[in-house]
């Protein structure tokens, strides 16, 4: 028997012919740096290569632009191209068309960071040069799921043929549901070729068994779907079909059922599970006796995983009789070699007879015993204990192959923090706000024009180190935190079952060797694979904290970081943050979270801790003054830490002289920052709590007056002569001016930020966002010290076409601002929400943002986004600003306007947490000023339906929908309604 099953493991190296060796990724910069670092690519290709002993793994080769593509192809090969199209010298489309031009049956694939655009497809667009559409979610697993699909496409016909390979076949339309389910199943496949690989015995038969794990086959049609069936049926390992998919070239509500019923009526054991969007599907379902999954379900994946274990063969073997009651389950062969002696003859005939061994083995990649086995029928044996003895003869025969492999990535007994920069604990995702400054750190490092440029400045990131995304698995595994019901609890028991749980030992002796080398100020920062992601960022929602680091006792110092650590990962699953993926893609997943320790920027000025300037730029002005432009940028800055918002002085980095702000001296004296954040070391060293918010103290600026940040960033305001004079070592009243970096050359603060401003803005290929902090030193050989603390994509919203605006766009728009934020065109809005002007009061604004709510709920529970108009600042904490909602008060709204009236008076919101989710979200946001070319047709407006008429709020409902055309780049936005909109299209 023995003799037999190896020589039948010979035709395994006949699989795998058609690798993917080499591939062209088509991707600027900053997106091919996000593959790299939070999707790892080159990295999770090569361990796992390494890890189950493959051979060569992919090279990856990138280009900036289509037209340096189709060089390299002309002049190279390759087997893949993967287009991120965020690049503007050729469409896609028309990309795809050339490259198959040149190499007809070269794989060429689209990853997107958002489906706006791309489904669905537009008419006019030819997609043949394009195989296959996937959408970036942050999911470090789908990189690798799309390498293998191509393999999987190519190789499927002849290793079906050559060793009865088994095929999964997922049937899903959508590129960003199959972007989720794609890498789950691979990751499925993985996980459990990696689980049998502890049976191995010898490095050869890991590289065979690996060849051989079953192929995933996507359709998107029921055209195709049946062809897969006609070619793959006899090796079929299981179907996963989407309810509502193309049939006939229209999409068909009913054609995942009506394919799995003819699935049945071939194969009638063959596992099948439908998956819907509609929760009413579930009837199709039970009507056809299969699983369903609801896709908007939190619990997908853990179910999705189910059905990897319950009927596909995956995980233990569960001994069931006919009736289906379990009498025992195994978890590998060894113990399925152990129960075959005495499991009753009844279910094991029947499970012998339906294929389950033979399944359950080509689930573990045996493909050639369980070859053997499907060839076989219990009628071969004369009795059951025939067949029982050869199902145990060739169990025997596959126990000899066993491995482990264990990557470490952080080793606690070399740590250096004077040499490492840098640092990763664990193997998963950085998550999106640690990926942003690793990518920063990548830019210094290639920059050496940079440090030419600004020579004695040291320009750095601050030392990091980043807990991966896989060890918050491991803890929350570890102590059963998955099954809390966080729907049911309260966000405060949700923190104290983190805080009462244990971080993994390994994790936490990491820890301690981390602790041990460092005593500077550290900050604990959430980063998760979501948080500053362009399209869906929840980027504000989570926790973060500054530690003092300071307490003499290490062991203290590391409960501290450890308790730090707990509180960040509790804050994944807490109310706001789950409440903002709810009626996303995002739904059913549940947050993975890394966490970024940090070294806080500053010195110790005496008893306190401070840097000498903390602040953001952005490399877009979405609400630029006199001659400077949209791109020149913004930046604003205060001294010490920013604790507060609204705080702070706002300047361009090229035009750092022009300070609308501090136009006069009345303006200075008022707006110009009078206090400052420091820790308090003293009070650091001796709390052991890392949540004791007295380390934090504001100190008066006339009480630092002696203080190195305050001498130089301020200014000796002269009374009698109604004037400031900036020189250090004048006597008088010290006004915070920041003139020695803005307006003189003690510290080319503004410079310097206008070039990294400009790097990035190129190198990450759309606008972007830096956060900073400056340390300043007079001694000698101390140079100042610039920090990046953080570098993101700033979100853009709508469809990326043309939406420049005419002139009759702007006399016949219901509504036209030139004053917008955001870019694109959107067609499919038909509800307006608008404050009645009699009805605001500014006394009454709460109740105004109550009503909204409730208005934003019906509609959203009706899927019609809408447009919202009101007065004042929107999301202010002053109710006597404006209308003071939350965000998930509004959360269905698509475009925002704010009026600023005579009722009303109020500055936009530049810059907060809240204007940040408007713009992550996609979301165009207006500005109309009365006694400007802004304009609102009031009459029009309400000439409209009412749906609804509050006390404040009148939601109004189109006939046709609206068409909103935003330019970004002109910062105008026009809303027509059809009878003006028509001629579009």
């Amino acid at each position: 028997m023995a003799c037999e099953f190896d020589t039948h493991f010979k035709v395994f190296h006949e699989l795998m012919s058609n690798k993917v060796l080499e591939i062209l990724l088509v991707a600027n910069a900053y997106d091919a740096f996000i593959l790299e670092e939070d999707g790892s690519l080159a990295a999770k290709i090569i361990n796992e290569y390494r890890g189950l002993n493959l051979s060569r793994p992919p090279r990856l080769t990138r280009v900036d632009n289509a037209r340096a593509a189709l060089t390299a192809l002309q002049e190279t090969g390759c087997d893949l191209v993967i287009i991120m199209p965020q690049w503007d010298d050729m469409d896609p489309f028309d990309f795809g068309a050339a490259i198959k031009a040149l190499k007809p049956n070269l794989p060429v694939i689209i990853l997107a960071h958002s489906v706006v655009g791309l489904h669905p497809l537009p008419d006019n667009k030819d997609t043949a040069g394009i195989d296959r559409i996937f959408i970036w979610t942050g999911d470090a697993d789908l990189l690798l799921a799309i390498v293998k699909s191509v393999e999987d496409r190519l190789n499927a016909a002849a290793d079906t043929r050559r060793a009865q390979v088994r095929v999964l076949l997922l049937v899903e339309d959508s590129p960003l549901y199959l972007s989720q389910f794609l890498p789950l199943m691979y990751k499925e496949v993985v996980h459990q070729i990696q689980a049998v690989l502890e049976e191995s015995l010898n490095e050869s038969h890991r590289l065979l068994k690996m060849r051989a794990r079953p192929r995933i086959l996507v359709a998107e049609t029921y055209e195709q779907a049946l062809d897969y069936l006609a070619q793959y049926g006899s090796y079929l390992l299981g179907v996963v079909a989407d309810t509502r998919f193309p049939s006939s070239g229209k999409l068909c509500n009913d054609a995942g059922a009506r394919l799995l019923l003819e699935i049945k009526g071939r194969i009638p054991d063959l596992p099948t599970l439908l998956l819907s969007s509609d929760p009413a599907n579930r009837i199709k379902a039970e009507q056809l006796a299969v699983p369903f999954l609801d896709k908007n379900s939190p619990h997908l994946f853990d179910k999705l995983h189910g059905f990897f274990l319950d009927h596909l063969g995956f995980g233990d073997f569960v001994f069931r009789r006919p009736d289906g009651s379990e009498v025992v389950r195994v978890p590998d062969l060894h113990g399925l070699e152990a129960v075959l002696p005495s499991v009753p003859d009844e279910p094991l005939r029947y499970h012998a007879a339906r294929n389950r061994f033979s399944n359950w083995l080509m689930a573990r990649s045996e493909i050639a015993f369980a070859s053997q086995l499907r060839q076989v029928k219990v009628s071969d044996f004369p009795d059951t204990a025939a067949l029982r003895a050869y199902l145990i003869d060739g169990i025997k025969a596959l126990r000899r192959w066993r491995q482990k492999g264990v990557v470490i990535q952080f080793n606690a007994e070399t740590f250096d923090p004077a040499t490492t920069d840098f640092a990763k604990i664990g193997n998963g995702s950085l998550g999106g706000k640690a990926r942003g400054l690793a990518f920063a750190a990548s830019l210094l490092r290639q920059s050496h024009d940079l440090f030419k440029r600004f020579p004695g400045i040291d320009i750095r990131v601050p030392a990091t180190l980043v807990i991966a995304t896989d060890r918050f698995e491991h803890f929350v595994a570890d102590n059963g935190l998955a099954d809390l019901p966080v729907g049911r609890l309260s966000d405060e028991d949700i923190q104290t079952a983190f805080l009462s749980a244990d971080l993994p030992a390994e994790l936490e002796r990491e820890l301690a060797a981390f602790v041990n080398a460092v005593r500077y100020p550290l900050a604990v920062r959430s980063s998760s694979l979501l948080e500053d992601a362009r399209h869906q960022s929840l980027g504000g929602l989570y926790c973060s904290l500054m530690l003092p680091n300071q307490h003499p006792d290490a062991a203290q110092r590391l409960k501290q970081l450890v308790r730090a650590v707990k509180q960040v990962y509790a804050s994944a699953w807490l109310t706001l943050p789950r409440r903002m993926t709810r009626g996303t893609v995002y739904a059913h997943r549940r947050e993975q979270m890394a966490v970024m320790i940090q070294r806080i920027e500053g010195r110790a000025y005496g008893p306190f801790f401070y840097p000498a300037v903390s602040g953001v730029a952005r490399s877009q002005n979405y609400y630029p003054f006199g001659s400077i432009s949209p791109n020149d940028g913004m930046a604003v800055i205060l001294l010490g830490f920013s604790r507060e918002s609204g705080v702070g002085l706002r300047f361009c980095p090229r035009f750092p002289q022009l300070l609308p702000s501090f136009s006069s001296v009345e303006d200075i004296l008022t707006n110009a920052q009078r206090t400052f954040f420091a820790i308090d070391l003293n009070h650091a060293r001796k709390t052991t709590d890392p949540f004791d918010t007295s380390i934090w103290v504001r100190r008066n600026l006339a009480d630092a007056t002696q203080e190195i940040p305050v001498k130089q960033l301020s200014s000796v305001y002269l009374p009698d002569e109604q004037r400031f004079r900036d020189a250090s070592g004048e006597s008088g009243p010290r006004v915070l001016t920041f003139s020695a970096i803005l307006k003189h050359d003690h510290f080319p603060l503004a410079p310097l930020v206008a070039e990294l401003l400009a790097l990035g803005r190129r190198e990450m290929g759309c606008d972007m966002e830096l956060e900073f902090a400056l340390a300043l030193d007079e001694r000698a050989g101390r140079p100042a010290r610039f920090s990046i603390l953080q570098l993101r994509p700033m979100a853009s919203a709508g469809d990326p076409l043309e939406v420049a605006l005419s002139a009759r766009d702007r006399t016949e728009a219901l509504l036209y601002s030139n004053n917008a934020l955001g870019h694109g065109r959107w067609k499919h809005i038909r509800d307006i929400v608008y404050a009645r002007p009699e009805a605001v009061d500014a006394s009454r604004t709460m109740d105004m943002a109550a009503e909204l709510a409730r208005i934003n709920a019906r509609l959203k529970s009706e899927q019609r986004p809408y447009v919202l108009i009101g007065p004042g600042r929107w999301g202010t904490f002053d109710p006597w600003l404006g209308i003071p909602v939350k965000w998930q008060q509004i959360d269905g709204v698509a475009v925002m306007v704010e009026l600023r009236s005579q009722a009303l008076k109020a500055d936009p919101s530049f810059g907060s947490h809240f204007f940040h989710q408007i713009t992550s979200h996609g979301i165009a946001y207006l500005t109309i000023v009365e006694s400007s070319r802004d304009r609102i047709d009031w009459q029009r407006l309400n000439q409209l339906p009412a749906e609804s008429d509050g006390a404040f709020f009148r939601q109004v409902r189109c006939d046709h929908p609206l068409l909103i055309k935003c330019d970004g780049r002109g910062s105008e936005c026009a809303v027509l309604t059809d009878r003006h909109a028509s001629r579009f299209g």
